[in-house]
């Protein structure tokens, strides 16, 4: 966070060239800031911010919390998620209170791939900024979202949901119009029966249940 107060100015030179300082968070107003989907998380500790000499304040607190996100898994396990950071201010009007990004959507990708060095589920694609303002009783209040892409690595629900899916079908196909006897066959498809109710089984742990259109794999 970046701000300026005009009322925090000095001159270096009467004060042996100090040109910043650093205060405790409570020493002056700060933009007191939510974010919206926020269902948990954990204060920061690190409260104090940099004062220059030309009263511009800068703040970098780290943040981790847990969002809610609107899953849409209609395509699990080829899916891509969009989820929302919002970052308001409901205290102070838009007449009073104004947030803007200082970098651009580029800029904050770049930084955000440098940090997102887990090789896990997901894969981190985009992210977009939109500034608006929100009206509630009357009143507009600013509003910066984050819009953040994720796409799913599916190659560990091919290899253990798929594939073996579409071998089981196959061999269905094959054992009912092979030549074996009625015995064998019966043998067989009870077999397949129980392999893929195996199957059916972990399919129902593995499927995400946070969406209202259950995902194609999972209704065939």
């Amino acid at each position: 966070q970046e701000w300026q107060n005009p009322f925090a100015t000095w001159n270096p030179r009467d004060f042996c060239n100090i040109s910043e300082i650093v205060l405790p968070m409570d020493t002056y107003w700060s933009p007191p800031i939510f974010f919206l989907e926020r269902v948990n998380g954990q204060n920061p500790e690190l409260n104090y911010m940099v004062l220059m000499h030309n009263g511009s304040f800068n703040s970098t607190r780290p943040y981790q919390v847990t969002l809610t996100c609107s899953l849409i898994i209609l395509k699990f396990p080829f899916d891509t998620q969009m989820c929302n950071l919002s970052i308001a201010s409901f205290l102070y009007p838009v007449t009073d209170f104004v947030m803007k990004t200082r970098r651009t959507p580029a800029e904050i990708m770049k930084d955000s791939q440098s940090f997102f060095l887990t090789d896990g589920e997901w894969k981190f694609t985009n992210l977009s900024i939109i500034e608006y303002t929100e009206m509630m009783d009357d009143k507009g209040f600013s509003v910066v979202t984050y819009v953040i892409s994720m796409e799913r690595r599916p190659t560990l629900y091919i290899l253990n949901l798929i594939l073996p899916t579409c071998a089981l079908y196959l061999l269905d196909m094959a054992v009912l119009f092979g030549p074996s006897s009625l015995e064998e066959k019966i043998n067989f498809q009870i077999a397949i029966i129980l392999g893929s109710s195996m199957l059916a089984v972990i399919l129902n742990n593995s499927l995400p249940t946070s969406s209202n259109k259950p995902p194609i794999i999972g209704t065939h």
